[in-house]
C-alpha cells in the first residue's frame, strides 16, 4: 500500500470518527433518551382531543360519601366554568310587568328586568286565573328556536298526523303551549329569551349562537368581546351569561307576591334542557326539574351557547344532571343523541338516586318513535311529573288544552312606552368590561389581611385553581415504570425510565441523577425547564454546572419531558400551537370544555414527578421545585397544587403574565387565571412554602400579603440579577443552610 493511499484511508477514518462523535454528542446534548429516536411515549393525551360528539359515560361512585364529595367537586366546576365562582353581586332587577293579555284560564304579561345593570332579560309571564295565595312557579328556559318557535302551517299538520301535537292552533307554538298549560294547572310560569332571540336584542343571535371566527379587534387587553382569548382568561362566556340570566329569572319569580318560593320547578328543551341541567346543578331553589332532550352520554350540545371552557372535562351531561339529586327529575329518550339513555345514562342516574335514598325521584321514558322534541306527548309526561312533585293535586292524566295563539302585538316586549335598548358591538364591549370590573373588585376584596381572610382567599381562589388545573397531588394515583435503566456516570448514577400515571394513561420520559458521594442527604430537587429534561444538561451532554453542584452536595435531581417537550416531539420542534378539535368554529370552549390545556397537563406531569419523588427509598425528607427557562409559571402552579408536599420553590417568572397571551392556542394558555389574579395569585397560594423569586421587579402585593399573614414574610427571597445569573443564584439559594 502506497503512503499516499494510506494517508487517504487514514483521513477518511478520522472524518468518520469525528462524524460519529458529533452525532453522539448531539444526542447527548439533547439529554438522555428513554425511547428510541423518533418514538414518542404511549400517552393518552397524544390522541385526538375529545369533542362534544364523544362518549361521556357516568361512573357512579360506590358510596354515598364518595358521591357527595364528587358532587361538590362538580358543582364547583360548573360555577367556575360559567364565571360564577364566586357568585357575582345581585344588582337590582328593576322589573317591568305590563301589557296583560287575557285568555281562558290564564293571563300573559310582558316582562323585562336587568340581570345586571343595563342588560335586559325579556320574556312572558303566564299566570293562572282564579287562584289566590302563593302559588307554585315554573321557570322555562326555552332553547333554540326561541320562545316564539312556530312549526308553521304545513309542519303542524304533519305533527298532528304523527301524534306529536294535538292542536293545530296552539300546537304551532310548542313553547308557549307549555307555559299556557302550566298556568292553567296553577303555576306562575316565566319563559324568557335566550340571548339574541325574540326581544333579547342587545347581543345578536349570530354572536351568541353562530360565532365562528376570532375577531382580533375584539381581543386586546384594553377592550375585548365574547369568545376572545381575553374573555376566556376571565371565564366570560355566552353560556355563563345565559346561566346568570337563568339565576336572575329565578330571582324574579321568587320576588313575585303570588309565588311560593318553596315550590319552584324548571324545565326546558334542547338548549333550554342544557340550561335546566346547569341551573339545577348550582341553585338549590328548584325542587323539581325536567331537562328535556340533553341528558345523554352522546352529543353534549352543539351550539356555542351550550359550551364553555372547563365545563365537561372529565364529566358529561348525565353526571351533571345527577347533581340535581335527590330532587325529583324527569326526561325522555328520543330518536336523537339521547336514544341510548335507557341503557347508557338512565341506569346510572337510578343508581345515584338509589344510593342517596331517593330511588323513585328520577324517571325517563323511551319515546324513540319521535325525533328531538318537546312535543305534546313529552309535555304530558312533564305535566304529570310536576303535578305530583309541585303538589298541584290535579286529577290524572293532565290533558293539555287549546288556546288562541298570541298575536305579535301581544307577545312583543318593546314598544313606544318601553323602547328597545341599545345593543351592538360597543354594547358588547361595555357589558363584558363591566363584568370584568365587578369580578376584579370581588377578588381584590379577598386580599388576605388576617388568618380568617387568608382562609377565605384560599377557599375562593385556591378552589378556582383546583378546577382550572384539574388535579391535585393526591389525584395522581398509581404510578408505574417502564423501560427503566441505570448508568454509572462516575460521581453519580443516572436512572431513566418512562414514568406512568396509570390511572390517567399518561407516560413521562424522566431522568433522575442520584449522587454516589456524599451520601444523599434526603432532598430531591425537581428541575423543570422550558426545554424539558434537556435543560439539565449542557452542550457537552453532561449535567450543567448548577446541576452538578446539587449532585455534589448530595441532592437528587429529577427532570422530565413534560407533555409536548423533548421525546413527545418526534420532529424536535417546540410546540407552537395547542392541538384543538376539528370544528370550523374557532371557539376555545369546543376544545377546552372537554380537554385539559397543555399548561394544565404539564402541571399534572409535575405533580406526577412529585408523587414519584416521595416513592423513593429512603423517603426524601424534603422536595424542592425549580422552574427556569420559561417554566416558572408551571412551577408556581404545581407548587400551589402540591401544597406542603413541596417545601421550597425557586421560580423565574421572566415577567410572565397570562393576560399578555394573544391566543387560546398558546401552550401557556389556561382558562380563568386572569379572573383570579393571574400568576401572582398562584405564587400567593404557595405560602407558606419557602419561595425564591426571579423575573419580578418586586414581590407582588398579593404574594407579600399572603406570606405576611402566614408569618413567613422572611420566606420570600427576591433575586434581581440578570437572567444569565438566575440558574446559579437559584442553586445558591437551594444550597444555603
Amino acid at each position: 500500500m502506497t503512503s499516499r493511499l494510506f494517508r487517504s484511508l487514514l483521513h477518511c477514518a478520522v472524518l468518520v470518527c469525528l462524524t460519529v462523535l458529533v452525532f453522539i454528542g448531539s444526542l447527548e446534548a439533547a439529554g438522555p433518551r428513554v425511547l428510541p429516536d423518533g418514538q414518542v411515549p404511549d400517552d393518552r393525551r397524544l390522541q385526538l382531543p375529545k369533542d362534544l360528539n364523544g362518549y361521556f359515560p357516568f361512573i357512579v361512585p360506590k358510596t354515598k360519601d364518595a358521591w357527595e364529595k364528587r358532587r361538590e367537586e362538580l358543582r364547583h366546576r360548573v360555577l367556575v366554568a360559567t364565571g360564577l365562582w364566586p357568585m357575582p353581586e345581585k344588582t337590582p332587577l328593576n322589573p317591568q310587568i305590563y301589557g296583560r293579555v287575557d285568555r281562558e284560564g290564564f293571563t300573559v304579561d310582558k316582562v323585562y328586568f336587568e340581570s345586571c345593570p343595563n342588560h335586559y332579560v325579556t320574556g312572558l309571564l303566564f299566570r293562572p286565573k282564579g287562584k289566590t295565595g302563593r302559588l307554585p312557579a315554573v321557570l322555562c328556559p326555552h332553547g333554540h328556536g326561541g320562545r316564539l318557535q312556530d312549526y308553521g302551517e304545513k309542519n303542524i299538520r304533519k305533527l298532528l298526523v304523527q301524534g306529536a301535537e294535538r292542536f293545530e292552533a296552539s300546537g304551532r307554538y310548542p313553547k308557549l303551549a307549555r307555559c299556557a298549560q302550566l298556568a292553567r294547572m296553577g303555576c306562575v310560569t316565566f319563559i324568557f329569551d335566550m340571548l339574541g332571540y325574540a326581544d333579547s336584542v342587545q347581543l345578536s343571535r349570530q354572536l351568541a349562537h353562530g360565532f365562528s371566527k376570532q375577531r382580533p379587534e375584539f381581543d386586546t387587553k384594553e377592550s375585548w368581546g365574547f369568545f376572545s382569548t381575553q374573555a376566556e382568561l376571565r371565564m366570560q362566556s355566552i353560556m355563563g351569561l345565559q346561566t346568570w340570566n337563568s339565576i336572575r329569572g329565578l330571582d324574579f319569580l321568587c320576588s313575585l307576591s303570588d309565588v311560593d318560593p318553596q315550590r319552584i320547578g324548571v324545565t326546558g328543551g334542547s338548549g333550554g334542557g342544557t340550561q335546566t341541567i346547569l341551573l339545577g346543578a348550582i341553585d338549590e331553589r328548584p325542587i323539581v326539574a325536567f331537562p328535556q332532550g340533553m341528558v345523554s352520554t352522546a352529543m353534549q350540545g352543539g351550539c356555542t351557547c351550550e359550551n364553555c371552557c372547563l365545563l365537561r372535562v372529565g364529566t358529561g351531561n348525565v353526571e351533571l344532571a345527577a347533581l340535581f339529586a335527590p330532587r325529583p327529575q324527569g326526561m325522555t329518550a328520543a330518536n336523537d343523541w339521547t336514544k341510548d339513555m335507557m341503557t347508557k345514562g338512565f341506569p346510572e342516574l337510578q343508581q345515584v338516586y338509589q344510593l342517596i335514598g331517593a330511588k323513585n325521584n328520577v324517571t325517563c321514558k323511551s319515546m324513540l318513535h319521535f325525533p328531538h322534541n318537546y312535543n305534546y306527548v313529552t309535555r304530558a309526561m312533564m305535566y304529570s311529573w310536576f303535578n305530583k312533585h309541585l303538589k298541584l293535586r290535579l286529577p290524572e292524566p293532565v290533558v293539555e288544552n287549546d288556546f288562541p295563539p298570541l298575536t305579535p302585538e301581544e307577545y312583543t316586549i318593546w314598544d313606544e312606552k318601553h323602547p328597545q335598548p341599545q345593543g351592538g358591538d360597543e354594547y358588547e364591549r361595555s357589558l363584558i368590561k363591566w363584568m370584568a370590573e365587578q369580578s376584579d373588585q370581588q377578588i381584590t376584596a379577598l386580599a388576605p389581611k388576617d388568618a380568617e381572610s387568608l382562609a377565605k382567599y384560599r377557599e375562593v381562589v385556591g378552589e378556582a385553581f383546583d378546577t382550572i388545573i384539574g388535579r391535585s397531588l393526591w389525584g395522581v394515583g398509581e404510578l408505574g415504570q417502564q423501560k427503566d435503566g441505570l448508568e454509572d456516570r462516575g460521581d453519580f448514577v443516572e436512572y431513566k425510565c418512562l414514568l406512568e400515571a396509570k390511572d390517567h394513561g399518561e407516560s413521562l420520559p424522566i431522568v433522575m441523577l442520584q449522587p454516589k458521594k456524599p451520601k444523599p442527604k434526603g432532598t430531591v430537587v425537581i428541575w423543570v425547564d422550558g426545554d424539558g429534561k434537556r435543560g439539565l444538561f449542557g452542550d457537552d451532554g453532561r449535567p450543567r454546572p448548577e446541576v452538578r453542584r446539587l449532585i455534589a452536595a448530595g441532592i437528587v435531581v429529577l427532570g422530565a419531558d413534560l407533555l409536548y417537550q423533548g421525546e413527545f416531539l418526534p420532529d424536535g420542534k417546540p410546540l407552537a400551537e395547542t392541538p384543538v378539535v376539528k370544528n370550523p368554529r374557532q371557539y376555545a370552549g369546543y376544545t377546552f370544555g372537554y380537554n385539559h390545556t397543555v399548561f394544565a397537563s404539564r402541571i399534572h406531569d409535575i405533580l406526577t414527578l412529585t408523587a414519584f419523588a416521595y416513592e423513593q427509598k429512603p423517603r426524601p425528607k424534603q422536595v424542592a421545585l425549580v422552574g427556569l427557562n420559561g417554566a416558572g409559571p408551571l412551577a408556581a402552579a404545581a407548587a400551589a397544587q402540591a401544597g406542603s408536599a413541596v417545601e421550597r420553590v425557586a421560580v423565574d417568572t421572566g415577567g410572565f403574565r397570562f393576560v399578555n397571551l394573544t391566543s387560546y392556542r398558546d401552550p401557556d394558555f389556561v382558562p380563568g387565571p386572569v379572573k383570579y389574579g393571574d400568576l401572582p395569585a398562584l405564587l400567593a397560594l404557595c405560602s407558606p412554602q419557602e419561595l425564591w423569586l426571579a423575573g419580578e421587579k418586586k414581590v407582588p402585593e398579593i404574594v407579600a400579603a399572603a406570606y405576611d399573614v402566614d408569618g413567613k414574610d422572611d420566606s420570600v427571597t427576591l433575586f434581581s440579577g440578570s437572567s444569565q445569573q438566575t440558574p446559579q443564584a437559584a442553586v445558591d439559594w437551594l444550597l444555603a443552610e
